[in-house]
């Protein structure tokens, strides 16, 4: 299986460096919205779709201005969209036949409406608290606009499998997809979040969606985050006691199973650079220049 990395729309927080750690320019921060496209057999996958066309189309009709305007502060562009770097490298939206998600989020779901042909893969947990959107939180995190017309819903029990994946409880089954596309309960950030694990060429790759925000916190040896991000982790965590669990469990992770298990997650800058520049040793693939040509990291001040 092929797999190339999009990042569907670059998010541009304020805070700068006190948000995501870079040095080297000033003004905003700039957070991905890192996705995975894999061209499997029967068809092209997505991990997660970051922000859609309606998004950029419509944005204050689908999206909280708390999140638009004030924390997250996405810059929107069409080129951007997983639909159109999809059809840059040459397929059509019928082709994505499915959809993995690690979360309900804003920034994750935004795409569904651009396949809608496709199913779309999710814990169970996380599809009851979006539709029920119970808290104020969750009725500006959870945008039902985003998947108003979705209607191929396929959902799993967070536990209760016997299945393992290094230790931790996984759902290999997932209907119609390879055995080699995993779903890793990764909970605390949402109630039913996910990481999705890919195998590989070269091994294993685990996206952790937001089972953490920053490469420093995978550090085996000392854990460091930004203040910004730390305190967005902590407004956005809907279980304490769970995030903390499986952040140590991931950096117990990396730390023995590092040359089988390549990890990273959705929003950080510099882990998406690296998966770029590995594609780029390994595909020549045109979504490498479109990357860097439409979608900068470095966000226009």
């Amino acid at each position: 299986m092929r797999i190339h990395h999009l990042n569907c729309t670059t998010m541009c927080p304020p805070g700068g460096r006190l948000m995501d750690g870079r040095r080297g320019f000033r003004g905003p921060a700039a957070l991905t919205c890192h996705c995975l496209l894999v061209e499997a057999a029967n068809g092209l996958i997505l991990v997660d779709t970051g922000f859609g066309l309606e998004d950029v189309l419509h944005p204050h009709a689908r999206q909280s201005p708390l999140f638009l305007d004030l924390l997250c502060r996405p810059q929107l562009y069409e080129g951007s969209t997983a639909i159109r770097q999809v059809e840059r490298l040459g397929f059509k939206a019928e082709d994505v036949r499915d959809i993995v998600l690690t979360h309900l989020d804003f920034d994750h779901a935004g795409g569904l409406d651009d396949f809608p042909h496709a199913r779309v893969h999710l814990l169970a947990d996380e599809y009851r608290a979006a539709t029920a959107r119970k808290s104020p939180l969750d009725r500006q995190r959870y945008r039902p606009a985003q998947w108003l017309h979705e209607a191929h819903w396929v959902t799993y029990p967070t536990g209760g499998t016997n299945e393992r994946w290094y230790g931790f409880e996984c759902v290999r089954d997932l209907k119609g997809l390879p055995p080699e596309i995993l779903l890793v309960p990764l909970t605390g950030h949402t109630l039913g979040h996910a990481g999705v694990a890919v195998r590989s060429e070269d091994g294993w790759l685990l996206h952790a969606g937001d089972a953490y925000f920053f490469h420093g916190e995978m550090d085996p040896d000392r854990y460091r985050c930004t203040p910004g991000l730390h305190l967005y982790q902590r407004l956005m965590q809907k279980d304490r006691r769970q995030r903390w669990h499986n952040l140590r469990r991931l950096r117990v992770l990396k730390k023995s199973h590092g040359e089988e298990v390549t990890l990273f997650c959705a929003h950080d800058s510099l882990e998406f650079e690296r998966m770029e520049a590995r594609e780029k040793r390994t595909d020549a693939s045109p979504l490498a220049s479109f990357v860097t040509s439409e979608q900068p990291l470095q966000p226009s001040l």
